[in-house]
Formats: structure tokens, C-alpha cells, sequence
């Protein structure tokens, strides 16, 4: 027998402006893995993470479509690849709460994100500690092999290897131990306005990052406004010249050109030349999926189609995954 395809799983939270950190990040690979053909690949929406701020239930839905739509314009496929909305697959939620119960407060307290996003918050809810708990259901569910992530989701890649192994321990072998895979170009595509910190879907200021949507004009403003580093040469050094260094592998990913080409092509050119061009390559590269974008928006029918059957396809694998859980469990089988 053929050996079995291993599974992919990732998603992003529909809050905020999808961005090119994003893209080069994590969708693209998504993409890009998509199309080996060597994986069954599995792609969520994740609104139920959205919720764990306040959110505002008519920008919520459209954010929810636009996400959706933004990935079939990026380039994942539903003859390829199961896409769809974690709220319409409610196992995510019942698995949520099992695996709550088999998971240490002490161990979601120690999350770095949940100790970053609680001090920023007046009164933390339950439902921010749980996001890691959250998260390991969404990626046991489907008996997820590999998990595109970068860098800043790692250590809760590796919780949720521990939940699986408690629970496999506990009540028999029933998760795969899904393994983390980093994007090692565009791992780390840092803010406009600040190299130091990584481009950021909820930053309060506009100009940390070029949106998937922003139109030309203001993707020229943005690139015209981005930091540059006191000395005027044009080269990589991330310790030393952080903010252009930055830009420099934005052009690369963006250009496919190596950084030391990029390098040569600038020597002596001063950072106006530079970012002239850089906006112009970045407009290059997001014009056909804006076009794509455009032209999927308009058919409405399409998106809520793609929308039903992903959504089937994933209940399908998940209402097994949970039956198996049910049972192991002990809940009453009815």
C-alpha cells in the first residue's frame, strides 16, 4: 500500500489587516506546500481565537470572508486543500474543553504570549488563558502531522505535544504528535516603524505593516515612511542595521533575488532609490492578488459554496477524531 500523506494544519485569525508578514511568513509556504501534492493540507480560519478580544460582531463576519477569500486569492486551492471556518466545525470547541481539563493552569500561565497580551488588558478573560488549549484542539483534531508556524507559536506547538502525550498516556493512543515547521526565509518580517518588534496584524499604528489590500498609493507612503538605519549603505547586518536589513529580505522574498544580488545592485545607491523600488516590487507581487481578490469578492455564491464544503470536509475527519475521544473518555454513547 501507498504510504499515507502527512497532514499539514495551520490558520490565522481573522482580527486585524492581514499582511505581508503574513504572506511571506506562513501563506505562501502554505502555498507552496499545497502544490508538492505531498501532503493532505488543511487550512482554517481561526475565529473562534479571534474572540479572545473584544470584537465587533458586523466587522467580525467581514473580516471572517475576507481572510477566506484572501486565501483562495493567494493561491489555496479547495481541489487541494480542506479550507474553512473554525466556527462552523464545532468539535473544535468540545475538544477545547476536553483537553482544558487534562491541562496545568500553571502551564498556560507560563505562555509568552498570554503573559505579553494580558498585561496589555484591564481584566483577563478565561478565554485568553485557554487559547493554547484552543490551539492543540485544532491541530489534534485532524491528526495533524506538521504545523507551518513561526517562530513567536513555537512553544505552543510544544505544549500541545505534551497535551497529546498526556492524553495518549492517560486514555490510550489516540493523537498524533504533530511536529512544528518554520519558514527559515520569512520567518520574522519585522515592522515598518520598528525592527525591532515583528509586523503585527493588531499594531495601533498603520505604518508597521503593508495590508494584503492597501492600495498602491499608500503602499508607496508606507515603504516612503519605513525606519531606515543611521549610515546610508545599502546591506544586510540584522545586529547592526536591523531596519534595512529588514527591507532587504522583504525585496528578496518578494523579487527572488538573493540578498547579496540586492546587495550589489544598491551599492552606492542611497535608501530613496532603494524604497522607490522596493515599493515597486511590492506592488508587483500583491496586483494579481488584489485583481484575484476583486474578482472572487464579486461572487459572493462562489465564496459560500467553498465555504459549505470545507466546512463538511472538516466535520467529516473531526466527528471521527471526537467519537474515538468520546468514547475513551468515558461519555455515554447514544
Amino acid at each position: 500500500m501507498p504510504n499515507k500523506k502527512k497532514i499539514i494544519f495551520s490558520g490565522t485569525a481573522p482580527s486585524g489587516n492581514i499582511h505581508i508578514g503574513n504572506y511571506l511568513g506562513a501563506i505562501k509556504q502554505w502555498v507552496e506546500m499545497q502544490n508538492t501534492g505531498e501532503y493532505q493540507n488543511i487550512f482554517c480560519v481561526v475565529d473562534e481565537h479571534a474572540i479572545t478580544t473584544p470584537q465587533d460582531p458586523a466587522r467580525l463576519r467581514s473580516k471572517i470572508i475576507e481572510v477566506f477569500t484572501l486565501y483562495l486569492a493567494l493561491g489555496l486551492d479547495p481541489e487541494k486543500s480542506i479550507i474553512f471556518v473554525q466556527s462552523s466545525v464545532s468539535e473544535h470547541s468540545e475538544l477545547n474543553w476536553i483537553l482544558s481539563t487534562i491541562t496545568p493552569v500553571g502551564e498556560l500561565e507560563r505562555m509568552t504570549q498570554f503573559k505579553d497580551k494580558s498585561q496589555k488588558q484591564k481584566s483577563v478573560l478565561a478565554g485568553l488563558l485557554n487559547y493554547p488549549t484552543l490551539m492543540a484542539a485544532d491541530i489534534l483534531l485532524y491528526h495533524t502531522n506538521i504545523v507551518p508556524v513561526g517562530e513567536d507559536q513555537l512553544q505552543h506547538i510544544e505544549l500541545t505535544r505534551t497535551i497529546a502525550r498526556k492524553f495518549n498516556s492517560t486514555f490510550g493512543e489516540t493523537f498524533a504528535i504533530p511536529e512544528p515547521f518554520l519558514n527559515k526565509e520569512g520567518k520574522r518580517i519585522m515592522g515598518l516603524d520598528d525592527p525591532s518588534k515583528k509586523m503585527s496584524k493588531s499594531a495601533e499604528n498603520p505604518k508597521n505593516y503593508i495590508a494584503l489590500l492597501d492600495s498602491l498609493e499608500t503602499i508607496r507612503e508606507k515603504i516612503k515612511a519605513a525606519v531606515t538605519d543611521s549610515a546610508s549603505e545599502i546591506k544586510y547586518d540584522m545586529e547592526n542595521k536591523p531596519a534595512i536589513s529588514n527591507l532587504l529580505t522583504i525585496y528578496s522574498l518578494f523579487s527572488r533575488k538573493t540578498i547579496t544580488e540586492l546587495e550589489k545592485e544598491y551599492d552606492g545607491k542611497n535608501y530613496s532609490v532603494f524604497k522607490n523600488d522596493l515599493a515597486e516590487i511590492i506592488i508587483e507581487g500583491l496586483s494579481p492578488i488584489q485583481k484575484k481578490y476583486k474578482e472572487l469578492s464579486a461572487n459572493p455564491n462562489y465564496i459560500k459554496k467553498v465555504l459549505r464544503d470545507g466546512a463538511e470536509k472538516a466535520k467529516t475527519i473531526a466527528s471521527q477524531t471526537m467519537a474515538e475521544v468520546r468514547s475513551k473518555i468515558g461519555f455515554l454513547e447514544i
